[in-house]
């Protein structure tokens, strides 16, 4: 039963941020787009607070994985850069820390692009 717990947990923090945004999405006139940057912004001022590791360490990639955890690693790389760099990590330190993942989603969304040839659906 141990090894199945984190999975658990994962699925339900994920599940937990995924049914947020539904009922936002649902009840709210917030559009998608909306949702998104305020997870984000969620994320950075959590993570700069220090609350957000704690819901990582627990949950894993529940946590990581979603938008929160994006504005949780521009948090952190903020962070880092400011005590290495001083004020100028202030405005290096979001991008670096977060460049593997938006190199990757990048590269990533090309190759399928050219994979599967989006185009108009109207057509």
């Amino acid at each position: 039963m141990e090894t199945i717990l984190p999975y658990i947990k994962c699925f339900v923090v994920g599940g937990l941020l995924c049914a947020i945004a539904q009922i936002l999405i649902d009840k709210t006139m917030l559009t998608p787009a909306r949702i998104l940057t305020c997870y984000v912004v969620a994320g950075v001022l959590l993570g700069a607070l220090g609350l957000y590791q704690p819901l990582i360490d627990w949950a894993g990639a529940g946590a990581s994985i979603p938008l929160t955890g994006f504005g949780n690693t521009l948090a952190k790389g903020v962070r880092e850069a400011v005590s290495q760099k001083g004020l100028l990590g202030a405005f290096t330190g979001g991008f670096t820390s977060a460049a593997g993942g938006i190199c990757a989603a990048i590269f990533f969304g090309y190759l399928v692009a050219l994979v599967f040839r989006p185009g108009d659906k109207n057509k």
